[in-house]
């Protein structure tokens, strides 16, 4: 994944982000985002946005860079959220299309404070050893207060785990997979333009929204990081359980390669987006992901839209 800092104190509305999730505080909106030490901004009306000087993590904690060969300093794919009176936040660290990767985790009890607690890490994938690859993770607390991480690339694809209270994977618990890009038994899927090691399962950044009884997973298919070569767009499944299965509009099951068409580039602003968040904020349904600008040749831009509900209880937006 790229990094697209943008590191200005100038109010600007269409920040270059990558990777994008969102919290909010004391009046003030937060953006934490792909960057070296993981990029931060913040916005008092989600139209203009500010980044800030300095990074999350000033300091990289050892443990990352021994756990995973070549990773130093650029931090992937935030999630955060707030549970229990604490903000967490987890982070992806690895090296392009290899699956030897971690999630870490980071604690605050206030957005406003600049030094985050190191809670180590959450899990971790090895090459050789594991099938799916330990980044892009996402919180999702249930109906039961049960909180639980998604999370995966590539490989076998999205998977999921029951956590703690501490946000770590329960004892006893084991990654299970949710959703893949393709059926296990299709033989012809598209080849990998970016990575010999990650194969064809072009499948990322999973993100569950509850909404009406439904949990929805989003995936991001295809390819990012290729600037306007890029192909990336985001699908979606719902579920009326964290555990799955997750089928789509026509009843496909999203781990046999279901997932119902949800945002692609529409090539006039966007050639393709993804990596997508969805939130309840200001009395609306949120959407927000990267995407890769024509007017910006390939830049990544974050994307901000209101989503509506079909009379189906499926999710749409206007790019």
């Amino acid at each position: 994944m790229v990094a697209c800092a943008w590191l200005s104190t100038v109010a600007i509305a269409q920040p270059m982000v990558h990777d994008p999730v969102m919290a909010y505080e004391d009046s003030t909106y937060h953006i934490f985002a792909t960057g070296m030490g993981i990029q931060h901004l913040t916005s008092y009306d989600r139209k203009n946005w500010t980044a800030l000087p300095n990074p999350v993590m000033s300091v990289i904690p050892k443990w990352t860079m021994d756990s995973v060969p070549g990773f130093r300093l650029h931090v992937w794919a935030p999630d955060i959220i707030k549970y229990r009176g604490k903000w967490w936040l987890a982070y992806s660290c690895s090296t392009f299309g290899k699956n030897g990767s971690t999630i870490g985790l980071l604690s605050n009890r206030s957005l406003s404070f600049p030094v985050w607690e190191d809670e180590g890490c959450i899990v971790t994938s090895q090459e050789k050893r594991d099938n799916w690859n330990a980044i892009d993770p996402n919180f999702v607390i249930d109906d039961n207060d049960q909180p639980w991480l998604v999370w995966g690339s590539f490989w076998d694809g999205i998977q999921l785990a029951r956590l703690d209270t501490t946000m770590h994977i329960a004892k006893g618990e084991k990654p299970r997979t949710i959703a893949r890009r393709y059926d296990p038994s299709f033989k012809n899927p598209e080849p990998n333009p970016t990575s010999k090691y990650a194969g064809t399962n072009a499948i990322e950044a999973p993100f569950v929204f509850k909404h009406d009884g439904w949990y929805y997973l989003f995936v991001s298919w295809d390819y990012c990081c290729r600037g306007a070569k890029s192909n990336y767009r985001v699908a979606v499944g719902r579920s009326k359980t964290v555990a799955g299965p997750y089928l789509d509009r026509e009843g496909k099951n999203m781990l046999l390669g279901g997932g119902t068409l949800f945002l692609e580039g529409d090539k006039k602003s966007f050639e393709a987006a993804g990596h997508c968040a969805v939130y309840h904020m200001d009395g609306q349904d949120i959407f927000i992901c990267h995407g890769y600008s024509i007017l910006h040749e390939g830049a990544s831009i974050l994307i901000q839209r209101p989503v509506k509900w079909t009379a189906d209880g499926w999710p749409q937006i206007n790019l």
